[in-house]
Formats: C-alpha cells, sequence, structure tokens
C-alpha cells in the first residue's frame, strides 16, 4: 500500500509539474516580466533540482512545507497540496469543503445499487430460466447501455421540468431539512446507482449459480434446509466475496468525486472542483483530487481484503493452514 501511494505520488508530479507548461507562468499570467516569472519559480521551489521538488513536495503532505522565505514565506499546513492558481486558496481546504458534498452522494448511491443489485441477482439466479430471470436480464442490459451523462439530462427534463415532482438538485444540509436533503439528492443517487446495480445484479447471478453446484450447497439441501436457507446462508455469503471486492473499489472511487454526474446537476462536489480546475488548468487542484482518490481507492482496496475473513468462512481457514 505505502509502495503503490508512493508510486502515485511520484507520478502525479510528475505529470502535472514536470510534464506540464511552467506553473510560474501560468500564476503570473500575461504580460508577465521575467523576473516576475524567476520569483515565483523561486517561491514556489522551482527553480530546486526535481529530487529536492519532489521529497519537499512528498514531507509536505506528512509535516507541512513554507512557500518563500524570510518574513514573506507562507506555512501550509498538512497535508499540504499546495495553492490553487486561480484562487490561491488551500488545496486540502477546497478539497474538505467539497468532500461532506461527494460523500453524501457516494453512500447515497452505493446503498441504492447494492441493495438493488444484490437482491435482483439473486432473484435471478433463483428462477434461472424462467420470465423473471430474463425480464431482469433485459434491465440490466438497459442499465448497463445508457450513459450517466444521457440519464442524467433525461430524469431532469422529466422529472423537474416537465412534472415539477422534484427540485432541481442542491446541496441542502441535513440537518437545515431533511425532506428536501433527500429529494435534492435522489436524482443524483438515481443516476449513479442505475448503471451499477446492474453489473451488481449480472455478478451476483453468476456468482450463485455457479457457488449452487458447490457439493456443500447439495449437502444443505440434502440435509433438508429449506431453499430459503440454502439461497442466503450458503450460496449467497460466498458469493459476495468479488461482489465486495469491486465494491470497496467502486466506492471509494466515488468518494473521489463523481464528475459527470456533479458536473450535470451542479453539486458542488469534488468532482465539480475536479472539472473545473480541468477546465481553468488550476494544477494543483487537479492534483490533489487525483491523490485523494488513489488513495481512497489503495484503502478501500486494503479494507476489502480484510473483510473477506468476515465474509467466507473459507479465507480463515485457508489463512491458518
Amino acid at each position: 500500500m505505502a509502495v503503490v501511494l508512493l508510486l502515485v505520488c511520484l507520478f502525479t508530479y510528475v505529470i502535472f509539474f514536470v510534464l506540464s507548461p511552467d506553473p510560474a507562468v501560468q500564476i503570473c499570467g500575461k504580460n508577465c516580466t521575467p523576473e516576475a516569472i524567476d520569483r515565483i519559480r523561486a517561491n514556489l521551489g522551482l527553480d530546486e533540482p526535481f529530487r529536492t521538488q519532489f521529497w519537499t513536495f512528498l514531507t509536505g503532505l506528512f509535516a507541512g512545507r513554507a512557500y518563500g522565505t524570510g518574513a514573506n514565506a507562507i506555512e501550509c499546513a498538512a497535508p499540504c497540496l499546495g495553492y490553487s492558481f486561480q484562487t490561491s486558496q488551500p488545496v486540502t481546504d477546497m478539497i474538505l469543503q467539497r468532500l461532506p458534498v461527494s460523500a453524501t452522494v457516494a453512500v447515497g448511491a452505493a446503498v441504492l445499487w447494492l441493495l438493488a443489485g444484490v437482491a435482483a441477482g439473486l432473484l435471478s439466479a433463483v428462477k434461472e430460466g424462467r420470465f423473471a430471470d430474463r425480464f431482469i436480464a433485459g434491465l440490466t442490459l438497459t442499465g448497463m447501455s445508457v450513459p450517466n451523462y444521457v440519464l442524467a439530462l433525461s430524469l431532469q427534463f422529466l422529472l423537474v421540468v416537465t412534472l415539477g415532482w422534484l427540485p432541481f438538485p442542491q446541496a441542502v444540509p441535513f440537518a437545515e431539512d431533511p425532506g428536501q436533503w433527500f429529494l435534492n439528492f435522489l436524482m443524483p443517487w438515481t443516476v449513479l446507482s442505475i448503471g451499477a446495480a446492474a453489473v451488481y445484479t449480472r455478478l451476483t447471478r453468476a456468482n450463485v449459480i455457479e457457488t449452487l453446484q458447490e457439493n456443500y450447497v447439495r449437502t444443505a439441501r440434502a440435509k433438508g434446509l429449506s431453499p430459503g436457507l440454502v439461497w442466503r446462508r450458503h450460496a449467497l455469503r460466498p458469493a459476495l466475496t468479488p461482489i465486495v471486492t469491486i465494491f470497496g473499489m467502486d466506492f471509494a472511487g466515488l468518494l473521489g468525486g463523481a464528475l459527470i454526474t456533479e458536473t450535470v446537476f451542479g453539486l458542488n462536489g469534488v468532482g465539480k472542483l475536479a472539472a473545473d480546475s480541468i477546465t481553468k488548468n488550476d494544477q494543483p487542484v487537479i492534483m490533489g483530487v487525483t491523490l485523494l482518490a488513489a488513495f481512497l481507492v489503495v484503502v478501500g482496496n486494503m479494507v476489502v481484503d480484510l473483510l473477506y475473513t468476515a465474509i467466507d468462512p473459507r479465507v480463515r481457514v485457508g489463512s491458518a493452514t
């Protein structure tokens, strides 16, 4: 985990501060003198060797750093991701301000797609070859085929503009008005969950059908256990292992911002922040969001590995032997 995060930091720093245009020129703007560019480059430490620059950036993540020297030095507290080229705000503060909105979108969508996907997949496996199975297969194919931005614009036009059933999504705090909070986030949750639920449905169906062929499931049936108990306890739990794997990475990645959905609905989350920063070529903000997303995915993957033993007892037995 530490090695992966270190490599991510290295590659990200190379892409945004070595291969990209000179940050000092972008900060200084048009009609800037070479002296001013050199002064900005010195304050940012860009006149140092690459190894020194990267080490300063890396230590700034854990211990903070100072930009400039002497009385004009600006302290950046850990974790220091630099300052925005456009607003001069600390990147860490900008991300933390937007993170609650992205977390709300991610948690709500994850709950919807996990419950719907697992339930539909289990039903489809139990009814294999019947009408319910074919009907669910058609729904999953449709859900996987429609892009998020098309679905978001269509729901927005239908439910907000035409029918007026829902308000245009805004980040209303839960403590302020729980009802409006739910209604405002309902469309983003739905848009993000439909495609993911379709994937989880197909994966759950395939895993449950495969697990039902195992010898221990046949033994459970031979003992006279009810079909519902066999499906829930003996077939579903082992089939959840690959589902938990992709859920951990999907959820962690979504915490880093749902760029398309947040942009379409105008929600000021981390994804919207990334989209705006890409448009303005605000390198420190883009790099900060990239590092956050990578960190969350790596941590999510580690948490999933730890959860395997709680979900599937065979993992505990295998590790013990």
